[in-house]
């Protein structure tokens, strides 16, 4: 079946560019609606050997069948490249990924980095102290510790940056661990931690869905029946 979703996605995706109204799905200008050349089997299983870990179903399909990155969601699926000989995500974004700890399970989203560091409980407010200077040297010291904490390494390990919404904004594909195979939103540059991206159900989006959703979306949008959002959500005319 996961074979199947993929059969006709390349022609689909090529044959936007010529469609009216292609240039206002959000990041078209990004990606210009062209994709890598897919992966052969022995490049992906060269790929998976130096990561560690087997991709996800769906994402691996996608690499075989569709192609290895470029148009997609947002500014596009950040293509993976061989270079002097080693594998990895080229992207905006894509290096904050270790890809020497994808076969570690994406943690849970806990602990809670409140229950972390107590520090982090409370955001200092202005009206709080007497002295501007006393509130932005706290302010200072609870951003500083708090980048520490929700930008450690280890709360993305087993997980790829997958693509880039813009404005520091991006999302992750969890590659390992419970979560496998499903997108996560990373807004910590708005003070916010990583959550699953949710699909119409409510339920955290897996890769082929996000992917096909957006396409759909976007091929609405191309037709000049609606417009798409940077994360692939519609927006009504």
């Amino acid at each position: 079946m996961t074979e199947q979703r993929w059969a006709d996605v390349r022609r689909r995706v090529e044959a936007l560019r010529a469609f009216p109204a292609a240039d206002e799905v959000f990041g078209a200008s990004g990606h210009r609606w062209v994709l890598e050349q897919p992966l052969g089997q022995a490049e992906l299983a060269e790929l998976e050997a130096q990561v560690g870990v087997r991709l996800p179903e769906e994402f691996r399909t996608f690499l075989l069948r569709v192609g290895a990155g470029g148009a997609g969601p947002a500014y596009g699926v950040f293509p993976v490249r061989r270079v002097r000989g080693r594998w990895g995500w080229e992207g905006d974004g894509a290096d904050m990924a270790d890809l020497s700890r994808l076969a570690e399970p994406f943690p849970e989203r806990g602990p809670d980095p409140d229950a972390v560091d107590p520090l982090l409980a409370e955001r200092p407010e202005e009206e709080d102290f007497d002295e501007v200077e006393e509130f932005e040297n706290a302010f200072e010291a609870w951003d500083e510790r708090w980048e520490d904490v929700m930008f450690a390494p280890g709360r993305t390990a087993g997980a790829i940056v997958i693509c880039h919404l813009g404005c520091a904004q991006r999302e992750w594909l969890v590659v390992s661990g419970s979560h496998r195979g499903t997108i996560w939103s990373d807004h910590r540059v708005d003070d916010a931690d990583l959550a699953p991206r949710p699909g119409p159900d409510g339920r955290p989006l897996a890769f082929g869905d996000w992917y096909l959703d957006w396409l759909r979306d976007a091929e609405r949008t191309a037709r000049g029946e609606e417009r798409t959002a940077p994360g692939g959500s519609r927006v009504p005319e």
